[in-house]
């Protein structure tokens, strides 16, 4: 992916503005936003599927007075986008372009993220089962990430945004394997079950595949608001 750490604002924004008001994005839009991330989807192709969906929209006389009211309703045109994108050979000239508007963060904003972070690790209640407890990995994570400060202010070089967001990726995905385990079943059976009202009314608007997809990031953006753990990636700043 890019290094545009926009990403998520960028498309609330824009959604925002073609629905015409301030609109509280719910909590799958959010689990999209992050599926079409990891996908490697460029921002243009999200925004110019959002367009193209509010078009279309506007254009049928039998929809007037309806909203569109959720990115799920957007999902085939972002995919259509993306397809276009890379067929037409533009994808490179995207991300270079997009690079240059990166938000350039400053080492010492880096380092405060991180250490509030930690902070919210320390301080999170996390579950425990037999022979299982988050809360040492959470602890040791806490310390990483303010290893990790200490080295960004004391580098005479820019970080590189990549390699940290790996790390910190790589770190959220151990806490959370460890998390899910400790979590009782029932209520991950709860979680999924919300997942699977939320998306009832785009099962035939996505493949099986994203469908899938999108309860994973669910139940993990709920487990993890659940127990008060903060978002490691970049993007969250």
């Amino acid at each position: 992916m890019e290094n545009y750490f926009n990403y998520f604002t960028e498309i609330e924004e824009h959604f925002q503005r073609r629905w015409g008001a301030p609109l509280l994005l719910s909590n799958l839009d959010w689990v999209l936003m992050q599926t079409w991330k990891d996908a490697n989807i460029p921002l243009e192709a999200v925004l110019r599927g959002i367009d193209t969906t509010f078009e279309h929209h506007e254009r049928r006389p039998s929809r007037k007075g309806r909203k569109t009211n959720g990115l799920g309703f957007c999902v085939q045109e972002v995919l259509t986008a993306a397809e276009e994108m890379k067929e037409a050979a533009v994808g490179s000239a995207t991300l270079q372009s997009e690079s240059h508007r990166q938000s350039g963060f400053q080492a010492s904003e880096i380092a405060a993220f991180l250490r509030h972070n930690a902070e919210q690790l320390e301080a999170a209640e996390l579950p425990e089962a037999k022979g299982i407890s988050a809360t040492p990995l959470a602890g040791e994570t806490a310390d990483t990430l303010r290893e990790i400060a200490l080295e960004l202010e004391s580098a005479k070089t820019p970080p590189r945004l990549e390699d940290l967001e790996r790390r910190l990726t790589v770190a959220e995905e151990k806490l959370f394997a460890v998390v899910l385990a400790a979590t009782p079943d029932e209520q991950i059976v709860s979680v999924r079950a919300e997942a699977d009202r939320e998306l009832a009314p785009y099962r035939r608007k996505m493949p099986s595949a994203q469908i899938e997809q999108l309860q994973k990031q669910y139940v993990h953006k709920r487990l993890l608001e659940k127990y008060g753990l903060p978002r490691l990636s970049l993007f969250y700043m």
